[in-house]
């Protein structure tokens, strides 16, 4: 047989292999594990208050214990703690800021394990850029003992050129890998019998879900107990994490659910599926939008109006509505008026 020969054979017989996958991804399957999470392994939420120094004079306006007090204090609390004593009237705050820091943990993360930590600014500092948060201790309960700690540099998004559409965020920043667990934290276990909780409750997708189970372990191991939870019998003859991660690796068809997402800061929009709008009129603002018969009448001599026939995609609305500059804020308001008079049948979530 000769190697072309051999080539083209190999081939032939890897096609069939191939197939089911690239359908697998031309219908939209997706993991139970993407869809689901096990009961009681809810994320453990941790806060502290701390400070960001290092700030090229953007941090809070306290002058002499006037103003942002809090971060005043802050600083002598500090360095107290290094013994030096240092009167509040005369200290200048203008490269430090009193910030608030959180994270999400998992709840089977281990001490020494890291995870990314946000910072906000709590006072009237102009931008974080720069800056360098000063080991902070996070709890989950103001009264509790710390379960970890965080530090480092703050990372600013950009957000695209500012703009007096778009401006730019610099009062939050956030830390990649910034914490560190330092203790245990409560861990769930896995019983026989439990459950996996929907993170977007349908009652197609659990239905699905527990069809792809028993099809799978047989028909009394999963039943559907409501939209947002499928009940689990795992089976005797493995161990409770191997059936609980083969479940969760198990693919299924999600119920399609139309959404429309709008950004009211940058004004980006992402529309999930092939959504089309409806004839409708508004006027919003310096803004008037007409779609479908309504578009007929004579728009032109009003500045700002949108002419767009019935049927149109939401990305085509978007984009047009972009063409004539039209605030992020506006946008989402056009799209969720839209939505109120039924031109927009999609879920509309405005962030």
């Amino acid at each position: 047989m000769t190697r072309r020969r051999a080539r083209i054979l190999a081939l032939a017989l890897a096609l069939p292999l191939a197939l089911p996958v690239a359908a697998a991804r031309a219908q939209g399957e997706v993991r139970i594990r993407d869809l689901t999470s096990p009961e009681g392994t809810l994320p453990v939420r941790l806060v502290g208050y701390g400070l960001a120094v290092g700030l090229d004079g953007t941090g809070d306006r306290a002058i002499g214990g006037q103003s942002a007090g809090q971060t005043v204090q802050s600083v002598v609390n500090l360095l107290r703690r290094f013994n030096v004593e240092v009167p509040a009237d005369l200290l200048r705050m203008r490269n430090v800021a009193a910030v608030l820091v959180t994270a999400e943990v998992s709840p089977f993360l281990r001490p020494g394990g890291r995870f990314e930590v946000h910072v906000s600014s709590m006072g009237d500092a102009r931008s974080l850029r720069g800056g360098v948060l000063y080991m902070t201790p996070l709890v989950a309960d103001p009264t509790g003992a710390p379960f970890a700690s965080a530090q480092g540099s703050l990372l600013v998004s950009d957000g695209g050129a500012a703009t007096r559409f778009t401006p730019t965020h610099e009062t939050t920043a956030r830390i990649p890998a910034g914490g560190v667990l330092e203790v245990d934290l409560p861990r769930p276990t896995l019983a026989a019998n439990s459950r996996l909780l929907l993170r977007e409750p349908d009652l197609g997708t659990a239905t699905r879900i527990a069809a792809a189970i028993a099809a799978r372990f047989g028909a009394a191991s999963a039943e559907v107990e409501d939209e947002g939870s499928v009940r689990l019998t795992l089976p005797d003859s493995l161990p409770r994490a191997t059936a609980l991660a083969r479940i969760r690796e198990l693919s299924i068809t999600p119920e399609a659910r139309p959404r429309l997402v709008i950004d009211g800061r940058d004004g980006t929009i992402v529309a999930g599926g092939d959504m089309v709008v409806g004839a409708a009129t508004v006027s919003h603002g310096a803004i008037t939008l007409a779609i479908g018969a309504n578009a007929d009448a004579d728009l032109s001599a009003i500045p700002g109006s949108v002419r767009l026939p019935a049927g149109i995609p939401v990305q085509r609305v978007a984009a047009a509505l972009h063409a004539v500059r039209t605030p992020p804020n506006e946008i989402a308001a056009i799209f969720a008026a839209l939505r109120e008079v039924g031109a927009v049948t999609a879920e509309i979530v405005i962030r």
